[in-house]
């Protein structure tokens, strides 16, 4: 593409600015200009540091970090919102019996709208957000609205609609505008995770630091656990300008360190094929294992008679790692081996029955253990045969099946999110772990409608957004999963129920009630938007009593009104018109925690007179709302 000539002369102060950088990198700093744009500044308090031979008079120091629109960042966390999130039936796989979520949204305003309900109830989450690489990226909030636009619009958009923020090497690939991104959502998703809870953030060398920075302030230094090594590539790629990048991180934190601790990975079988027992010892396979130590002890400084008759000492500097009394009692116990032919050194005979079950997970993952880039290409492929592999940077279901494995509880039925969730492979992973050992995990999925690439190979096979390409894949996968293990998928749960993150069910009159005339107000007989259905509503009234939306939902009939019973009994509701006292009545008696209804349903002033009254007599502790 042709570029438009620069009519302008040279832009001096940039010029100067990058010579400094040059010179001295730390004087460097980003700063919102009077335009409000994002740009590069000196930081001339530290300039005049450089280039004095005494400390330098100026602002308080202080241990911080920090960058411009900071504080907005932390209200657009805060800052509430009018929307829900409407059910789509026709886009989901077994709407009424999963327990899975796949939610299309903005994940900020998505983990907004989660807080009520999932407050505190996530096991685990991991995260793939997208690298500030100097290419475009989604999820840009823009902080120079109203609170009122913020509500309507958290970003922006170009003439189709989409949004999209150019974050290039022209602009200096600022770290603002990553931090600005990831920041809020992270908050927002620490308060999703139980006491036990914790969080997995992949991330390249660009921000891995200022990551590390966000994390120890959101979730708390104390609560960083460590930096994963991924070993993501087979081999160096030889285009690469500097060093070829083999390796992404993974960052771990907890909700509380002090109530999580890691499980065991499985022991390799060849670890195991070390044990043997040529003595046919009837506590199992050992091996012999050292009998001395270092840190030495006059205590345990003897010389070991060998039932042969040899004599033994410690080696030089050594000691013995027990004391004679306890070797005596381990001899007697045949825990003391001399070799197969009696005459070796003492060893200590180590039995696999007695060992730890599983083996500490350490900081390097090798593509061995985890998988990698190759691998989950690959598993696409196999799902998706007969078209070309519509997504280019999958996580293979090896890494995640590992973070799983290695974060989950004993009972193997947490509830797992994925707000970057792309082609979908936390879903693919969760299935699959389910098949194996029978287990009830559940995941929760957000992923923003991001458009594809007119000329990618994705929109070339027909997915217009990445949102499709994902459904597809767990579509697709859970069927496959299914057709490979016949016998221990009867009941696995292969479903999900899509969600759509929507403006509010609600007309405007019902947030803003003084900004209508009562000749207005008369319009709005019914305070609820035209074109939302029952399901509609009770999904947002779901989300707004403690009821998680994988709820089972059943539609019964009461005096030929429809009512929804949600979670046996937790949640019912009726928005038809003309309720009468029969249907309340019998609502009542069923005595549910929550209880949900049209403003405009009661089908006249008696009914509305009586419906305290009746719920007083039969289910006093039922929460009443209307809409």
């Amino acid at each position: 593409m042709m570029e438009h000539l620069n009519m302008q002369s040279m832009d001096k102060v940039a010029a100067n600015v990058a010579k400094i950088r040059e010179l001295f990198p730390n004087c460097v700093t980003e700063r919102i200009n009077n335009e409000g744009q994002l740009e590069h500044a000196i930081d001339f308090d530290m300039l005049k540091q450089e280039l004095s031979d005494h400390v330098v008079d100026g602002l308080q120091e202080r241990y911080q970090f920090t960058w411009p629109d900071k504080r907005k960042a932390i209200l657009a966390a805060n800052a509430p919102i009018n929307k829900t999130l409407r059910p789509c039936r026709e886009e989901s796989v077994d709407f009424d019996n999963t327990e899975n979520l796949y939610i299309e949204g903005d994940n900020l305003e998505v983990l907004k709208l989660l807080q009520e309900t999932y407050l505190g109830k996530v096991k685990m989450i991991y995260i793939d957000p997208p690298y500030n690489t100097g290419n475009d990226f989604v999820y840009e909030d823009d902080f120079k609205q109203s609170a009122d636009e913020y509500i309507d619009n958290s970003g922006q958009l170009d003439e189709e609609g989409n949004r999209l923020v150019a974050n290039t090497e022209s602009n200096g690939r600022f770290h603002t505008d990553w931090l600005n991104m990831i920041y809020p959502r992270l908050k927002l998703a620490k308060d999703l995770l139980s006491e036990d809870g914790v969080i997995f953030i992949s991330i390249d060398d660009n921000e891995v630091e200022n990551l590390r920075k966000i994390g120890d302030e959101i979730f708390g230094e104390s609560n960083f656990v460590n930096q994963i090594i991924w070993h993501k590539k087979y081999g160096a790629a030889n285009d690469a300008k500097y060093l070829s990048d083999v390796h992404d991180y993974i960052l771990l934190f907890c909700k509380n360190k002090e109530k999580w601790h890691p499980n065991l990975f499985e022991r390799p079988a060849e670890l195991n094929a070390k044990y043997k027992n040529p003595d046919n010892d009837p506590r199992g396979p050992w091996i012999a294992t050292n009998l001395s130590v270092k840190t030495y002890s006059s205590t345990n400084d003897y010389v070991i008679k060998s039932p042969a008759g040899l004599e033994f000492t410690p080696p030089p500097s050594r000691c013995w790692s027990v004391s004679k009394e306890r070797y005596e009692e381990m001899l007697a116990d045949n825990r003391i081996t001399f070799g197969t032919d009696g005459l070796s050194r003492p060893y200590k005979k180590t039995f696999l029955s007695e060992v730890q079950q599983g083996i500490v997970p350490t900081t390097v993952w090798s593509y061995d253990d985890a998988g990698h880039n190759i691998g989950a290409k690959s598993e696409l492929r196999d799902i998706f045969k007969e078209i070309r592999v519509p997504f280019d940077t999958p996580k293979p279901t090896k890494l995640i099946k590992r973070i799983i494995k290695m974060a989950e509880t004993e009972s193997c039925d947490d509830i797992i999110l994925d707000f970057f969730s792309g082609s979908g492979t936390t879903a693919d992973a969760v299935m699959q772990l389910n098949s194996e050992d029978r287990g009830k995990r559940k995941y929760i999925l957000i992923q923003l409608k991001e458009e594809t690439l007119e000329k990618s190979i994705a929109r070339m096979e027909g997915y217009k957004n990445i949102c499709e390409i994902g459904k597809e894949r767990i579509r697709r996968a859970g069927q496959k999963i299914k057709e490979e293990n016949p016998l221990t998928t009867q009941d696995l749960d292969i479903g999900f129920r899509v969600l759509k993150c929507d403006s509010s069910n609600m007309e405007d009159v019902y947030f803003t009630p003084k900004e209508y005339m009562d000749k207005q107000q008369s319009l709005f007989i019914d305070n609820i938007k035209k074109d939302r259905s029952d399901e509609d509503l009770l999904f947002d009234a779901m989300l707004k009593l403690d009821t998680p939306l994988s709820s089972k939902i059943e539609k019964i009939t009461i005096a030929g009104k429809t009512v929804y019973n949600v979670a046996q009994g937790h949640l019912m509701a009726c928005f038809d018109k003309n309720v009468t006292d029969e249907v309340i009545t019998a609502i009542a008696k069923e005595m549910p925690s929550y209880f949900v209804m049209r403003d405009s349903s009661q089908a006249d002033d008696s009914v509305a007179i009586n419906f305290e009254q009746i719920f007083n007599t039969y289910s006093p502790q039922t929460v009443r709302r209307v809409l």
